[in-house]
């Protein structure tokens, strides 16, 4: 499998298998599923797991795969959600939640700690960014004042090597954060065809996730891109119970003319839109949804055959779906 470098942790597989997918977050699997498909990523070239504890089952299942013997080329994530704590709690609650983690992972550190939900503007919000205030949103004097000394606090404590962000919904925080001193090691961010967070955010935004890769690589932050299929709305169809007034579902419809254009084409949209995220530049390396041994070799297949063509790239772009 490719290479390339993520930042201050140097390099990684182009695939990483994410841990919502083996932690039943986009339908079930059996542990025993679950693990297999982590042991083949292993063996097929992937060498970063991204975990969290609230992927359900998944912190515990790598601690069940590897028994605390995690091969040594592998590299592991965790992250915490604070959104708006209350003031000198947030290293307790970050050295608290990557504890526990490393326990059901039956790890002695991790590679990466990630902030797992957005932070607010550190200057009032464009028209485009307006939104209300939510309990999910770190404030921005907050991030700076108490969250990222917290943070650097728990690489000093040997917890974890570097420290990241969740890269959406408030793109102009995002962007201010890569900017600035210090800043994060690495950061997640929305990689489709669609340029869609989908749910991930509680209202519809314009998520600008180019203009964040972009940033985040001008200042040599690594970029771990998230959401190929966009939660199934870029696939043939859904295997789980979806709502239709739920985001996905509504970004699923819109994107009936993709899955059209597959078809001309002959191809599988999951295999194409993972092929278009791959091409994308600034991505370092692909976070899969996958959560079994079969969507894992479908990613491996997009993987290998490279990038999407440059007029394939061009056609979905004219249908106008970002």
């Amino acid at each position: 499998m490719k290479k390339s470098n993520l930042g201050t942790l140097g390099e990684v597989s182009r695939l990483t298998l994410g841990g919502g997918g083996i932690g039943q977050v986009w339908g079930e699997v059996s542990p025993s599923e679950a693990i297999a498909t982590i042991h083949e990523a292993i063996d097929r070239g992937i060498d970063l797991l991204d975990s969290a504890p609230g992927y359900n089952r998944c912190e515990q299942l790598i601690g069940e795969a590897f028994q605390g013997n995690l091969p040594t080329h592998v590299k592991v994530t965790t992250k915490c959600g604070l959104g708006n704590f209350e003031p000198g709690t947030a290293y307790k609650t970050l050295r608290a939640s990557i504890e526990k983690s490393l326990k059901d992972m039956r790890l002695e550190h991790v590679d990466l700690f990630f902030l797992h939900n957005p932070t607010m503007c550190a200057l009032p919000i464009g028209e485009e960014d307006q939104r209300d205030r939510t309990h999910w949103h770190t404030d921005w004097k907050a991030y700076v004042e108490e969250l990222i000394p917290a943070f650097e606090r728990i690489v000093s404590d040997g917890l974890t090597g570097a420290w990241g962000l969740t890269g959406i919904d408030v793109p102009t925080a995002i962007i201010d954060a890569v900017s600035q001193q210090p800043r994060p090691a690495v950061v997640q961010i929305v990689a489709n065809l669609m340029d869609s967070p989908g749910s991930l955010t509680e209202q519809v935004t314009n998520a600008r996730p180019r203009e964040i890769i972009a940033a985040a690589q001008k200042h040599g932050v690594g970029v771990m891109g998230i959401r190929a299929v966009q939660a199934g709305a870029l696939t043939r169809s859904f295997d789980r119970n979806v709502e239709p007034d739920n985001i996905d579902f509504l970004d699923f419809e819109r994107a009936s003319t993709f899955r059209s254009l597959c078809d001309n084409w002959g191809e599988d949209p999951a295999i194409v839109a993972h092929r278009y995220a791959l091409g994308m530049e600034g991505i370092d390396t692909l976070v899969l949804g996958v959560k079994n041994r079969a969507e894992l070799r479908g990613c491996l297949d997009a993987e290998e055959a490279g990038p999407l063509e440059s007029d394939r790239v061009a056609a979905i772009d004219a249908l106008g779906l970002r």
